[in-house]
């Protein structure tokens, strides 16, 4: 087979050489099988310190697990229809007889499913999550303050609204994308394993030892991870629950962004552009098209990864103690790991290049300027005591288009509002007669965003 033979887009499209190595580590199938087989490891090490299993089971067991691999597995998951027992088997054969008897002793399949998989996500989040999101926020940081003092007009349902500035704009994301970091942590720091048997009662563990809780504490310190209070054969599925929920949700922080940057790419507001190589083609028919196509992907990327998360609930119900409803959906859990990361660099990548287009943000603030007078006009108005200050200036904004003059023209000859001119400072005069300034707390609170998310990025 070569690579165009595979099934995924993720494998032949969109995963490069680089990316390839690190993802397989964790997510792929050959990971699947080494991180089941350390926790065989971890538990064939605490039942030595008990001297229950042979010291020399330890050694040989370690060679084992580094000469495992996924093909071998499956060879044997043929002839016998189990896959942990198919990995049990084989890394028996790797050892002496007398070790043999303490591979995967008193476990059950779950024991090392639940365990592992908690394990190699966490380590997934640690590895490749992080790292790209914590890399997409320094560069949201560099932008924002980069342009913490360029006037943009902001919008609100599709019309222009009050003045802000780009700085502001990005400053919001780098506020949401943060959050979503710090809930990744805090999901990752809450993966728990459990090693309790076939209910979760400890059955068959309990012949081996007084107090069996004493070995699934030792396998869970040993391998870093929590252990859960109580269990069935299965790990409680809401921890896993709230780790998808919180990369999902910084998914959709970054399809926000990346469908607002694609918006203000539109002929009509051509606020911004992508870098465009030039042999590169933005249409098959239409040469002179450069279309936002990284921010569409990622965006696409979403939407084929964010409805997972209605798999993952569906996948928390688990009847009695135990069925295997979930048994092939749990199996494209590591796709949505690899999305995520691979569309934070590409939008890290695309926000290094991008192209601001700073008179194109005047040209459009300047063109909204004759509509956008209206609030500050009707605080000012109001702070002056005019007491029906809203409604007046609401007319005049129908008055204004209906006739075509600018709204602030048409005020300051108002014989309503002339007496009210002379209470307005000649700060307050100078705002209304160039808005673009009305930009509010817009550079301070972008410094004060980036300043904060600088300091918690250090944080471990």
């Amino acid at each position: 087979m070569d690579e165009f033979d595979l099934i995924s887009p993720l494998d032949f499209r969109y995963i490069s050489e680089k990316e390839k190595k690190l993802y397989s580590a964790f997510l792929s199938e050959n990971a699947r099988i080494k991180y089941q087989a350390k926790v065989e490891l971890a538990l064939v090490k605490v039942l030595a310190r008990k001297g229950i299993a042979p010291k020399k089971a330890v050694p040989e067991l370690e060679k084992a697990v580094e000469k495992i691999s996924a093909k071998e597995v499956y060879e044997e998951e043929k002839k016998i229809k189990h896959d942990v027992r198919a990995l049990v088997n084989c890394l028996r054969k790797k050892v002496s007889s007398e070790s043999k008897p303490f591979i995967h002793f008193s476990a059950t399949s779950y024991d090392i499913v639940d365990t592992s998989n908690a394990l190699r996500y966490k380590n997934a989040v640690n590895e490749i999550i992080l790292p790209s999101l914590i890399e997409l926020e320094k560069e949201l940081i560099r932008l924002a303050l980069k342009y913490k003092k360029t006037p943009q007009i902001g919008r609100t349902h599709g019309q222009f609204a009050e003045p802000i500035t780009f700085g502001f704009f990005i400053a919001n994301y780098v506020d949401r994308l943060g959050n979503r970091i710090n809930e990744i942590k805090r999901a990752r720091n809450e993966l728990s394993g459990k090693f309790s048997g076939a209910v979760g009662a400890y059955n068959a563990s309990s012949l081996l030892i007084k107090n069996p809780e004493e070995i699934e504490k030792e396998i869970m310190k040993e391998l870093g991870l929590k252990t859960q209070l109580i269990s069935t054969q299965v790990a409680h599925p809401e921890q896993f629950e709230d780790l998808m929920h919180s990369l999902v949700s910084a998914f959709t922080v970054l399809a926000n962004l990346a469908d607002d940057m694609r918006n203000l790419q539109r002929s009509e507001i051509n606020e911004i552009a992508e870098f465009f190589d030039s042999k590169q083609v933005g249409s098959s028919t239409m040469p002179h098209k450069r279309n936002p196509i990284n921010f569409e992907n990622v965006k696409s990327f979403w939407k084929q990864f964010m409805p997972r998360m209605n798999t993952v609930y569906l996948d928390a119900i688990s009847e009695h103690q135990r069925d295997l409803t979930n048994s092939a959906s749990v199996r494209f859990v590591p796709e949505l790991f690899a999305g995520l990361s691979l569309s934070a660099n590409r939008l890290t990548k695309t926000l290094k290049n991008i192209a601001v287009d700073k008179e194109s943000m005047d040209f459009n603030l300047e063109k909204s300027s004759e509509s956008i007078v209206a609030e500050p006009l009707y605080i000012i108005l109001a702070k002056h005591c005019h007491t029906n200050a809203h409604e007046k200036v609401r007319e005049l904004t129908v008055k204004a288009k209906k006739e075509k003059i600018p709204l602030i023209e048409l005020a300051f000859m108002d014989n309503e509002i002339i007496p009210f001119l002379d209470k307005f400072s000649e700060k307050e005069i100078e705002l209304l007669l160039n808005v673009k300034t009305y930009y509010g707390l817009s550079e301070q609170k972008t410094i004060k965003v980036c300043s904060y998310w600088k300091k918690e990025l250090k944080k471990k």
